[in-house]
């Protein structure tokens, strides 16, 4: 899917964005650019935090990459992997004046490092068990530890293979396309010239040197990640050398490749390397097809408003209804501002879902009246600007202050504030399709931002903004250097973008959008339950940091947080709740397991304190004790501000 958007909204010179010319080379510049990649870092400030390209944590410098294996640390509130240099690989020559390294290509799966000034280019392939590196004309190598070598020694007769022996337990492999010759002291080797593709592997267990053997001669470049219908991703790597591809897949990829019982490839499940996101287990082939369970994205809820609950909720929506005209919109955030826009939108739906029509023409004013001057213009104080230095939206505040809207103007959170727009908008074109049709153009730029899945045709948007078709769920983050990589808070404001996309769908009766939202939420909640989801008995995160954590705070590349960006540890009801909101149909099945919601809660009540936090507790609360919660919803005397006491009167009446 992708838009062919005709409207732009209008151009802005950003006095805050870095320059993408800097590490990208020429000819991509002019391109649309990733603003939330696996391999940010490399294209901020000077190029040096290291990235987690599973399994290694790399690092790059004007002259050298750097490899870690990563050790796995945790306490109570952490856990986190620490680079260290294992192995830096270079030249054995320092050029003067020498280049930046250079992006030249990207992919879903992959990123293409030229380094100039050592003659090498990197092939940096997710999930490859190998480091590859094209040497490109005839240079000497030098492969640098900050351990002590304690052996390298070749084992063929052609010089092809080595195995190099560290003080710290690590044992590397080393692979070459044709023979190369080395010298060692204690903690460099070189190498005579060599021109050709050189391989390294880090061995975790000896029992895997065969498989390492084995697949040692093919090698991927790039690798693309395509959704098809229903509800599937298919990976497919180009691949240079012979023999068949050896990858590494995540937990959530082995879930979902065992969904596939007609696929070709050979899981090992006894070859495994370790990683913070779990067990990273061998692949064998070079086409993957993951299958997931389709979600239907619905208007309402899934079974219904219980008939003898609508008079409750019909009375606070008639409060809640009234009180809009006589609260506008007092700010300028396009996040504060969207979420508003979300929570007058759902007083809507439910209007519907209790028969009670009265309300609808209201809610319709002031949602035309306060989403219009976003989409024309005339918003007084900020609104939607286009830039095209890496080609996207941001704020008119957010082109001159990278803090101003939570970031958006460095390309942070643009699926959770325009996620709750086009909530807004999807219900507003719902009821007066005429509205909608006017706004069309528009609303296909906002969803272009985040959703564009093919900026060839659509030439001002990079490829799904947020969306990591690897990890299989969003980051938040954008252009902003972090040691720990890409991060991601909200996991339930990330399902709500995708799913605000294919309800503008079925508001539209776009059908590849609906497809392309569905598909997308399901992978989100995926994720979630995976990674954020912290389940008493589970082995995925050690058992230190998983009795005391039933939820994860920030989710990082390279670290699992329990502390929010805005809140402690300690405050367990914020925790949960920005997991939580905006509360809405798809809520249910983002927390469908009803023994961990229980755990959740159970580990959440006794910190509870503000009111608007509250409610979001309650809420869950109401999957497995319904009365419980309704009582304690009753006593509320605030809610979040994207929240109503009609939304948890539904929600409740609705379990």
């Amino acid at each position: 899917m992708s838009f062919s958007s005709s409207f732009l909204f209008p151009k802005t010179q950003s006095t805050v964005l870095p320059d993408p010319s800097t590490y990208f080379s020429s000819n991509l510049v002019s391109s649309p650019l990733p603003t939330n990649s696996f391999f940010q870092n490399f294209v901020l400030l000077n190029g040096s935090q290291p990235e987690y390209i599973h399994p290694y944590l790399i690092q790059t410098s004007k002259s050298s990459l750097s490899a870690s294996y990563p050790l796995l640390f945790f306490t109570a509130a952490v856990l986190y992997q620490t680079f260290v240099p294992d192995l830096t690989i270079s030249s054995t020559q320092t050029l003067p004046n020498e280049q930046n390294h250079v992006i030249s290509s990207h992919s879903d799966l992959g990123v293409t490092l030229d380094i100039p000034s050592s003659n090498l280019r990197f092939f940096l392939s997710r999930g490859c068990p190998f480091i590859t590196a094209s040497v490109t004309s005839s240079t000497s190598l030098s492969i640098r530890t900050l351990h002590t070598i304690l052996s390298l020694s070749s084992n063929n007769e052609n010089n092809t293979k080595y195995t190099l022996k560290l003080n710290n337990t690590q044992t590397w492999l080393i692979y070459t396309s044709s023979p190369i010759h080395f010298n060692h002291n204690a903690l460099e080797v070189t190498s005579k010239p060599f021109s050709g593709i050189i391989r390294v592997a880090v061995l975790p267990n000896p029992n895997y040197e065969t498989i390492l053997d084995k697949y040692s001669s093919c090698y991927p470049l790039l690798g693309d990640a395509t959704l098809e219908e229903p509800s599937r991703v298919v990976y497919q790597w180009q691949k240079e050398g012979s023999g068949d591809l050896l990858m590494l897949a995540h937990p959530l990829h082995v879930k979902l490749l065992s969904n596939n019982n007609t696929g070709t490839d050979t899981i090992l499940h006894n070859f495994k390397y370790s990683s913070i996101d779990g067990d990273l287990v061998g692949v064998v082939g070079d086409s993957w097809k993951l299958e997931m369970n389709h979600i239907p994205v619905t208007w309402h809820s899934n079974k219904g408003v219980e008939k003898e609950s609508y008079d409750e909720i019909v009375s606070a929506l008639s409060k809640d209804v009234q009180a809009l005209n006589s609260s506008p919109i007092a700010t300028a955030s396009s996040y504060l501002y969207g979420k508003l826009i979300g929570r007058a939108a759902r007083l809507a739906l439910i209007a519907e879902e209790v028969s009670f029509p009265n309300v609808v023409p209201t809610i319709k004013e002031f949602l035309k009246k306060n989403i219009e001057p976003w989409l024309d213009g005339t918003f007084q104080g900020n609104g939607f600007l286009y830039e095209n230095k890496w080609g996207g939206l941001v704020t008119k505040l957010g082109s001159t202050d990278s803090s101003a809207d939570f970031g958006f103007g460095v390309y942070n959170d643009h699926h959770y504030h325009l996620g709750y727009f086009l909530y807004g908008i999807a219900v507003l074109a719902k009821i007066d399709p005429e509205w909608g049709q006017k706004y069309k153009p528009q609303v296909y730029s906002l969803l272009s931002d985040f959703m564009n899945l093919d900026h060839q045709h659509n030439a001002y948007y990079p490829r799904l903004r947020c969306f990591d078709l690897y990890m299989l769920h969003s980051w938040a983050s954008g252009l902003k250097e972090f040691a720990d990589g890409r991060n991601q808070e909200s996991t339930s404001e990330a399902v709500n973008a995708y799913y605000s996309a294919a309800l503008v769908g079925l508001a539209y009766g776009d059908s590849s959008l609906v497809a392309t939202g569905s598909t997308l939420v399901a992978l989100e909640i995926l994720a979630a339950q995976t990674w954020w989801h912290v389940k008493v008995g589970e082995k995925l995160y050690k058992e230190e940091f998983a009795k005391d954590n039933r939820i994860v705070g920030v989710l990082w590349a390279n670290k699992r947080d329990s502390g929010l960006w805005w809140a402690s540890a300690e405050c367990r009801e914020c925790r949960l709740g920005i997991q939580v909101l905006p509360l809405l149909p798809i809520t249910e099945t983002l927390f469908s397991d009803a023994d961990y919601v229980k755990e959740l809660v159970e580990w959440t009540l006794p910190s509870l304190s503000s009111e608007g936090w509250k409610g979001m507790t309650y809420a869950l609360q109401g999957v497995y004790d319904k009365q419980t919660a309704l009582q304690n919803i009753r006593t509320l005397k605030g809610f979040d501000d994207g929240n109503s006491y009609t939304n948890l009167l539904w929600w409740i009446h609705s379990r």
